[in-house]
């Protein structure tokens, strides 16, 4: 047995394909759809996070992402997750030598051991993560300098990428691989024991970075991630995989989907809605999503998917919902919500020259000192008790106070309990950018 399992996730994704309930900052992995004992609703990420911990306690996660997701993974994971943030994207090889770099030069894993890579959001059971640990020890045993995990496949499907392995052993070498083809193309592949390829894989750390060195110019973590946005894209399947002749792949023949369409989404959902909702008897095979403070109500619906959020609401048949993404690249429109590592906010209001945020704080974190050149703002406290730090003076603040914070002004709110405030901003130039942040 090996000593630690060490996993990086890959959480990337535009969210587009799941408008709108996801946007540019809160992507497919990161939406709660997943009802616990307790009434609570948790994410893909939060369920992985679960299932990994539950196959090796001790199990060393990281998780590799762009700037823009870190504040939502602090927010549900917690302020310890572990994050090996990419400055800019380079594509999956960069992105894959980068999080070695780190676990190697910052958090001291060994060049001999073994490390798996999973994408972020896969609906699979707890026996995923039981192969995926296995998967590094075959890796960390030298079974091959790349070792693969296939998914048995159980339809001929015309959306994944195909192993072909030179045995249909449960372990084998890889012969070739086949990129997304027909259903008859599929079925005969399938046939011949193909395997879809899932993005899992599995390697001595040792491997990756020494293939790296002979293709990137870089000293370690910190040169590699100074000089991040200079390094060419190239993806890992080009760089690694189809360069190298020791490969081999494990079958994987438990629960996988990948739920990265509404239709596919729908297919798990517990039960037909969440959320306000009513349905009459006479609905079919319909399913609602609803985080707004109104009700939804559907009546006589058949294959219907409806959700509703602050971005907007969607009302498509199931299956012509998975060709959303190109309607949604068409709707212009700032992020209307967000998770930060501090709380969240939702934009409740927007006029030319006025701008209305319902801000929760999580308690004992607070927002940076910052002041704005072009806005003057009102916080009206409506809940929880907390300090506000207004140029230098603070003082404490609870529910039915208001503070004025002048144009220019320095300031900051920190949360003793949880707070809810509903922030005005007033301007004629409201933007993200006039915001500068002082120690």
């Amino acid at each position: 047995m090996m000593e630690n399992l060490h996993i990086v996730l890959l959480s990337g994704g535009s969210g587009k394909r799941l408008w709108p309930l996801s946007n540019d900052i809160r992507s497919k992995q990161f939406i709660p759809l997943f009802p616990q004992v307790d009434g609570e609703y948790i994410s893909m990420a939060q369920r992985v996070f679960r299932q990994i911990r539950r196959v090796d306690k001790s199990a060393d996660i990281t998780v590799a992402t762009s700037k823009s997701q870190v504040s939502t993974l602090k927010n549900q994971l917690g302020d310890h997750v572990d994050i090996s943030v990419e400055p800019c994207r380079r594509d999956t090889f960069p992105a894959i030598v980068l999080v070695s770099a780190y676990l190697h030069d910052v958090k001291g894993v060994g060049m001999d051991e073994a490390v798996a890579v999973c994408p972020v959001d896969p609906y699979v059971s707890t026996d995923y993560y039981k192969s995926v640990q296995r998967l590094t020890e075959l890796a960390a045993q030298g079974t091959a300098d790349l070792m693969l995990m296939g998914i048995e496949p159980t339809y001929p499907s015309e959306k994944y990428g195909y192993i072909m392995p030179v045995s249909k052993d449960e372990i084998s070498k890889v012969a070739s691989f086949k990129e997304k083809p027909t259903a008859a193309k599929a079925a005969a592949y399938i046939e011949k024991g193909a395997l879809w390829n899932s993005g899992v894989f599995a390697y001595r750390l040792g491997y990756v970075l020494e293939k790296a060195h002979e293709l990137l110019d870089f000293q370690g973590y910190e040169d590699l991630y100074e000089n991040y946005g200079n390094l060419t894209k190239i993806s890992f399947d080009y760089a690694v995989v189809e360069k190298e002749s020791s490969i081999g792949v494990l079958r994987y023949a438990g629960e996988w989907k990948d739920l990265g369409t509404w239709n596919t989404l729908t297919e798990i959902m517990h039960e037909p809605f969440i959320g306000d909702v009513t349905m009459d008897d006479s609905c079919r095979d319909t399913h609602v999503v609803n985080e707004m403070d109104v009700p939804i109500l559907v009546m006589g619906a058949q294959n219907l998917v409806v959700a509703a959020s602050p971005e907007g609401i969607l009302v498509s048949d199931k299956d012509a919902s998975s060709y959303i993404k190109p309607y949604v690249e068409n709707l212009t429109q700032q992020v209307m919500f967000a998770e930060k590592s501090w709380g969240s906010f939702q934009i409740i209001d927007v006029e030319d020259e006025s701008l209305t945020i319902k801000v929760t704080l999580n308690a004992g974190h607070g927002m940076n000192y910052h002041s704005h050149e072009h806005r003057r703002e009102i916080w009206n406290i409506v809940s929880g008790e907390g300090t506000v730090l207004l140029d230098g003076q603070e003082r404490m603040v609870k529910a039915g106070d208001i503070v004025e914070l002048p144009v220019g002004s320095k300031h900051k709110i920190t949360a003793k309990s949880r707070m809810t405030i509903m922030e005005v901003q007033i301007g004629e130039a409201i933007s993200k950018a006039d915001k500068i942040k002082w120690e």
